[in-house]
This record gives C-alpha cells, structure tokens and sequence, in this order.
C-alpha cells in the first residue's frame, strides 16, 4: 500500500512538472533560441521564403519551415501542435500574407510574443487579401524580400553583420543567372500567347513579357479551390482551340477535372504543356535552381516556336 501511494504521488508530481515545462515552452517563455542553441530561430511558413531566408543566415541561426510537400495544395494545409510550437519560440517569422496562409497569421496571433519579428510579405509589396498571393513567383518581389530579410537580420543580430552581408552578397550572385533567363526569355518570345490554368502563373507570364490570355476568373478560382464560372471554362476552351496559344502552363500540385479537361484539350490541339509547382520541388531544391529548372522547362516549349 505505501508503495503503491509512493509511486503514484511521483507520478502525479511527475505530470506536473511536465506540465509546466510544457506550458512554458508552448508559450515561448522556455525559447530554444536561448536556452539551448544560442542561435536565431527562424520559421517560415512555406519552403520558398525558406530556402531564401536559410541561404541567408548560413551557419549562423536555425531555420524551420512548415509547408514543403510537394504533392500536397498549400490553400489546404492545416498546421499542428508542432507548427505551434516552433512559431511560438521563433525570433523571427516568414509568412506570405494575402490570405494564403492565415493558419501561420492565427498561430502567431495567438502567441502574443512582443519580441518576435514577424515579415508579412504582403505587407511588405503592399498586396491585400483577394490580390494573387503567388508573390515568389514574382522577380522583382523576391528581390525586395530578400533585402527585407536580410535587413531584418541585421536589426536582430547587429554582431553578425558582416556574414549576413557576405551571405546576401553570394545570395544575390547565385540569383544572375535566374533573373537572367527572365530577361531572356523575354527578348525571345515576348507577346506569346500562352495559357496557364491557375493564377500562380500570372507574375512570371508578366516578368517574361508572355501574353497570358487564359480567363482570370478560371485561372483564381481553380487556385482558390472553387469551381471556374461557366463562361469562363467556354473561353478557356476557345482559346485553346483558336491555333494562338502556343504553351499550357499547369499546377502539378492541383490535379481537378476541369485542370485535366484543358490540357486534355491543348494536346489535342498540338499545344506543349508544361509542369510547375507551387512550392519548391524537391523541397530541398535552392530556390534558384528550382526556378531556373522550370524557366528552362517554358524557354524550351517556347523554342519550337523560333526554329
């Protein structure tokens, strides 16, 4: 009997330690950041403001990001305990805004912690909700981000000057030959008709000089998970059908009916599709030689056109 109560008082004293420590540390008062590594704790919401953010701080802070699956839809993703969990003893936070990933927004709002830096991308390119969300896929907001980041850093961690300069230096460097294909891509075919059947597309079609014609209200509504207007999918299907368009560009990571149903339609009419992604792939890709991967794929759809 009185071992039996002995074990049970430790292990009601046991549970409540645990407990404690549990609390603490889900409300970021028992912060990894300080307690453990000594270095910066970054979370990025997606994979492609990660793999940018951790090119940048090297060797020098920890980076964790929460949506990287590659055959998942990123508009579907519910975070866990462990997202919780690392955005709450994070210094610094990377979301994307615009209504693309409210969950990462809800857990911070939720921390309250008045010493974490949070960058909202779009706030930072003052987007809104309803404005296209697909902002890495845009040259010139990439870039702004990265300065963004990279003065983030420095205001978190003055000592570290000097490497975060270097890193933003070799970072920028290893980005020439993807803003370089852009530009290349745009002298050679500027004005192509071309079609994508998602919105993701929008900003790169522009950065290219393509002449994106698909319907907008397709292209958002397939993105935000809904079914396209009627008289849109009709003038998707013309156009498809009218000789002009000469690339389908599609989301791989969101397979519909209707998405299979126009590029069923575009191989029917000799017209090449090619495969992009809405977060990097594979997840441990740079996202520079993810993005150069896929310029090169549309540079070499369009190639047929000039030969």
């Amino acid at each position: 009997m009185r071992k039996t109560t002995y074990i049970a008082i430790a292990g009601l004293i046991a549970i409540i330690i645990f407990g404690s420590f549990a609390g603490l540390y889900l409300s970021g008062n028992l912060s990894p950041s300080t307690k453990s590594t000594g270095k910066l704790q970054i979370v990025a919401a997606e994979n492609f403001w990660g793999s940018l953010i951790l090119q940048l701080v090297g060797t020098h802070a920890q980076v964790f990001t929460i949506v990287t699956d590659p055959n998942a839809d990123p508009h579907e993703f519910e975070s866990t305990t462990a997202d919780a969990i690392a955005i709450a003893n994070a210094n610094y936070v990377i979301v994307n805004g615009a209504g693309y990933d409210d969950w990462a927004l809800k857990l911070i709002s939720a921390n309250s912690n008045p010493d974490q830096q949070i960058l909202n991308v779009a706030n930072l390119v003052g987007a809104h909700v309803g404005s296209n969300p697909h902002f890495w896929y845009d040259p010139t907001y990439v870039n702004v981000t990265i300065h963004q980041m990279y003065t983030d850093l420095i205001s978190l961690n003055q000592s570290d000057t000097a490497y975060f300069t270097q890193q933003y230096a070799n970072l920028n460097a290893s980005l020439a030959p993807y803003n370089q294909q852009i530009n290349n891509i745009k002298r050679q075919f500027a004005g192509t008709e071309v079609a994508a059947t998602e919105s993701v597309f929008v900003y790169l079609a522009n950065a290219t000089g393509l002449n994106l014609v698909s319907p907008s209200a397709f292209m958002q509504a397939v993105s935000e998970g809904n079914d396209p207007p009627a008289q849109s999918i009709v003038q998707f299907q013309q156009q498809l059908q009218s000789g002009n368009v000469k690339v389908l560009v599609y989301n791989s990571q969101t397979v519909t009916p209707i998405t299979g149903e126009m590029e069923s339609i575009a191989t029917q009419n000799n017209i090449t599709l090619v495969p992009i992604t809405e977060t990097v792939a594979p997840p441990n890709t740079p996202f520079q030689d993810w993005m150069n991967s896929e310029l090169t794929s549309i540079q070499n759809a369009l190639a047929p056109i000039t030969s």
